[in-house]
């Protein structure tokens, strides 16, 4: 049986990982946002290491994800706890389909697409 913790910490990584690339960016470009080496990036998302909590912000700034969420995906907060913004607008759009939990992975990267698309046909 595996260690609750490790879990925790592998889930955390995981769900990073799909942040990160629903936001379109590699390693690199995220360890720029953050300051923060892509190897290090890339042992939290393969759940090899724990990430305070200044990363923890760090990463929701740089992915657009409300702190308390990844605070409480890291289990530091209980997630019916975590004081996620309610009814209050989003952002943007792109904000608001990654905040959708109605939306899978996959259904989420295909509107962010079909939504980045018009984007540029605009322009």
């Amino acid at each position: 049986m595996q260690d609750p913790w490790k879990l925790q910490v592998e889930a955390l990584g995981a769900f990073l990982r799909a942040q990160r690339q629903m936001a379109d960016l590699s390693l690199r470009e995220l360890g720029a946002l953050t300051n923060l080496s892509n190897a290090y990036l890339s042992q939290i998302e393969r759940g090899l290491h724990e990430p305070s909590v200044r990363v923890l912000r760090s990463l929701a700034e740089a992915l657009g994800v409300p702190p308390e969420t990844l605070l409480a995906k890291a289990g530091l907060l209980d997630e019916d706890e975590a004081e996620v913004p309610g009814p209050a607008a989003p952002a943007n759009a792109e904000e608001a389909i990654r905040a959708d939990p109605s939306l899978s992975d996959s259904q989420k990267e295909a509107l962010l697409s079909v939504y980045r698309s018009f984007l540029a046909e605009r322009d």
